[in-house]
């Protein structure tokens, strides 16, 4: 009988229910007695008197049990000691369930103006800031040797020359890919000369600038974003508002002048290392001899091709660094704020990029270039 108390035990017996045993944590744990106890205590009827100063033993959690079948508050018919009272009268009374509020049918409507609301303000802020900087720009060149010149060469050394080897290294690839399989197509109809052509006009026009920009989007425009960001965080912006030095002239001037003057500068290595990968390619698929190649590319291309890709690599940078440093600013001096603003930047870079290069397009066409 002492091993049967020693386990918890429950008998309900003439509108009785004896609770008997050990209802504490090793008991309950070691017979896995918890569930199995749960649905007893669920099987007694709710007109039962309880007895409870049999049981041996009553922690929390035998308690808890029983305080969760009796409805968070003592039963008015129960007999039990004076120190489990106690131990029920620490137990929480039963709270009411906040109410789940009603399904709004209009809720994407909200979080669609919110959106709309957010992407205006941007806009705006992004408007600003271009207004300051061509100030700043004025100012520039009106009192040169004044001129962030430091923040401008070290960012053409962390955005340009630093890239080099990634912006290579794509470039590189997506030419042997765009080669290898617009061989493949060009074979089948014995026009395999014209893929001078193709990679020309497709690389140093459209991939070239897009695929550099997105390049440097995701590397020096988070870069930016995140220095700026801990600046924040760390309150050196304060400090440059409380000794009056320029925000947008020091921070937001060097770094558009930068990629304004790098971005055109890796296009033209990023399209010169792709067109190299299509050239070996387009050899050892077609088999086009090197020489032929080179001396058929000037003519595929032409200057307007290349001055269209160019203006565009320019466009794509200040358009980078004003995203850049315009998330930067904004940035909230907490850890949270910052890794949430570096990702909106490169993600808003990324998308601006793709669309600022479809604008080109439709604007080119229009005037038949």
């Amino acid at each position: 009988m002492a091993s049967v108390l020693s386990e918890p035990f429950l008998n309900v017996q003439d509108g009785v229910c004896t609770v008997a045993g050990h209802w504490n944590v090793a008991a309950l744990a070691k017979h896995a007695e918890v569930a199995k106890r749960r649905r007893l205590l669920k099987r007694v009827p709710d007109d039962a008197r309880w007895q409870l100063d049999e049981a041996a033993q009553l922690d929390t959690l035998g308690a808890q049990l029983l305080w969760e079948r009796w409805g968070y508050a003592l039963p008015s018919s129960l007999t039990l000691t004076p120190a489990q009272r106690s131990l029920f009268e620490m137990l929480p009374t039963k709270t009411e369930s906040v109410p789940k509020p009603p399904f709004d049918l209009l809720s994407w409507l909200v979080s669609l103006g919110r959106g709309v609301l957010t992407l205006c303000h941007n806009g705006l802020m992004l408007l600003v800031m271009l207004g300051r900087l061509a100030i700043d720009l004025v100012v520039f060149i009106a009192r040169p040797l004044r001129g962030p010149w430091k923040e401008i060469s070290a960012q053409i050394f962390h955005a340009g020359a630093q890239a080099l080897g990634i912006t290579a290294l794509v470039g590189f690839l997506i030419g042997v890919v765009i080669s290898y399989l617009s061989a493949q197509q060009l074979a089948m109809f014995g026009a395999g000369q014209f893929i001078v052509t193709l990679l020309g006009v497709s690389i140093v026009r459209e991939l070239g600038p897009v695929l550099a920009a997105i390049l440097v989007a995701g590397r020096s425009g988070s870069a930016i974003t995140a220095q700026i960001g801990v600046m924040r965080v760390t309150q050196e912006l304060d400090a440059m508002e409380v000794m009056g030095i320029s925000q947008s002239q020091r921070l937001v001037l060097p770094r558009v002048l930068a990629l304004a003057l790098v971005m055109p500068l890796l296009t033209l290595w990023t399209d010169a290392m792709a067109m190299y990968g299509g050239m070996l390619a387009a050899k050892y698929e077609l088999g086009l001899q090197v020489t032929w190649f080179f001396s058929q590319l000037p003519n595929a291309i032409g200057l307007k091709n290349l001055w269209i890709g160019l203006v565009k690599a320019m466009t794509f940078g200040i358009w980078i660094a004003l995203v850049a440093c315009h998330f930067g600013l904004q940035i909230a001096p907490n850890t949270e704020s910052l890794g949430k603003g570096t990702t909106t930047s490169v993600v808003v870079s990324i998308t601006g990029v793709i669309l600022i290069d479809a604008i080109y397009a439709v604007i080119f066409s229009r005037m038949g270039i």
